[in-house]
């Protein structure tokens, strides 16, 4: 009776982690996590060029998504899922600034006080990625202070990249 109730239990766990795997993964949580990292939206300057291709089978993912600029020009994001195992690669739109791939002009504002930016923190051979809010206005090229979500007394210098998006490049 006891191998017969261990068994039954045994199998009620393997259906529900089977039930768990099965679930695929929601590729719209990509897409806006991907906007999120960049500042753009999918087909504006800086964003993702497409959705993510909808015939993706992944895993669902029960921890939050690691996204990384992947490549020298960081023309793709990479996004991985640590528990799952899985890691797809989105293309960028490289024409970063003003609009339809043209350059921002000198000193026009790209990031404004209070706006939601991702912040890049670059070394040799890695990039971290947290998200903030910019606490003045910065054109491109300019240092500006930004605070990291969830840290309200400290404050970063940080260089404008394009709209929505810091950086800190490491020595």
């Amino acid at each position: 009776m006891r191998h017969m109730f261990l068994g039954s239990l045994a199998a009620a766990a393997l259906a529900a982690t089977t039930a768990n795997a099965a679930t695929p993964m929601d590729l719209s949580i990509i897409d806006r996590a991907v906007a999120d990292f960049t500042g753009a939206t999918i087909g504006q300057p800086g964003g993702a060029k497409l959705p993510v291709d909808r015939r993706l089978r992944l895993a669902s993912c029960n921890a939050p998504l690691d996204l990384q600029w992947f490549g020298r020009d960081q023309r793709s994001v990479q996004v991985a899922c640590p528990t799952a195992g899985w890691r797809i690669y989105v293309a960028v739109d490289a024409g970063a600034g003003g609009g339809h791939g043209a350059s921002p002009q000198y000193g026009q504002t790209l990031v404004k006080r209070g706006e939601n930016v991702s912040i890049l923190v670059r070394g040799s051979g890695f990039t971290l990625t947290r998200q903030g809010s910019a606490v003045e206005d910065g054109a491109q090229g300019e240092w500006i202070k930004v605070r990291a979500t969830g840290q309200r007394t400290e404050t970063l210098r940080a260089m404008v990249i394009r709209p929505g998006q810091v950086g800190i490049d490491l020595p």
